[in-house]
């Protein structure tokens, strides 16, 4: 699976509460720490893809420990399946970095590229990490939609925009669940719950909902030319 390089990615130690929670961060039962991958995640998929999906952050005993975006955990198990049956996906599951999997028409990143406590980035997480992902979706030559999965994401996404010009005020982008956005640059961004375990388990989130968005977006690229 294709991923955009960014140089210095794997070397970062940009947020310091992050080296110091990975290096202490203790593998789940019946694994070692040589077992996880322990770092930076970078993003991956088509890097022809319309369609970007950017995530909050690694899990830690899910992409912090894979390496890859939603593999090997809760969010992961519940929006893959739903990937391939909208077919952006050549199979239903993401089990390790070196499974097969293939993502068509689609990208995924997160907006923190390390594993956060209680899974909660600080804003200046995210303002260090950000650079990473302007140039992920930089490097995408046909994205036309972003779905930002929860309002950090959301947020963080918003200001990448502000930061290049592409909007004026953040304020004029409020977050909801399956709110839509065409900026002035072309680019639509859509919102959506995100797929944590949580709010699958709380049913904020459910496959039809996620399946109702998969098929927004997939009206919006299909109406470009």
């Amino acid at each position: 699976m294709a991923a955009v390089h960014l140089e210095g990615l794997t070397a970062c130690r940009r947020c310091q509460r992050l080296v110091d929670y990975i290096a202490a961060l203790p593998p789940s039962r019946g694994r070692t720490r040589a077992d996880y991958h322990n770092g930076p995640v970078p993003g991956f998929g088509d890097i022809q893809a319309r369609v970007a999906i950017v995530g909050l952050a690694p899990g830690a005993h899910g992409a912090n420990r894979t390496g890859r975006p939603f593999t090997g955990d809760g969010a992961g198990d519940f929006m893959y399946p739903l990937l391939h049956a909208a077919g952006f996906s050549n199979q239903p599951t993401a089990t390790d970095a070196t499974d097969s999997l293939m993502l068509h028409d689609l990208y995924i990143a997160n907006a923190v590229r390390c594993v956060p406590p209680a899974n909660k980035p600080l804003p200046a997480e995210f303002t260090a990490c950000r650079p990473w992902l302007q140039q992920e979706l930089a490097a995408l030559p046909r994205l036309q939609v972003i779905i930002a999965l929860g309002r950090g994401s959301f947020d963080s996404c918003l200001r990448h925009f502000q930061a290049t010009g592409q909007i004026e005020r953040i304020a004029d982008y409020a977050f909801a669940h399956g709110a839509h956005y065409r900026l002035p640059s072309g680019l639509h961004l859509v919102a959506c719950y995100h797929t944590s375990r949580y709010n699958v388990q709380t049913r904020r989130m459910t496959a039809t909902m996620f399946n109702e968005l998969l098929a927004q977006v997939k009206g919006l690229v299909s109406t470009e030319t």
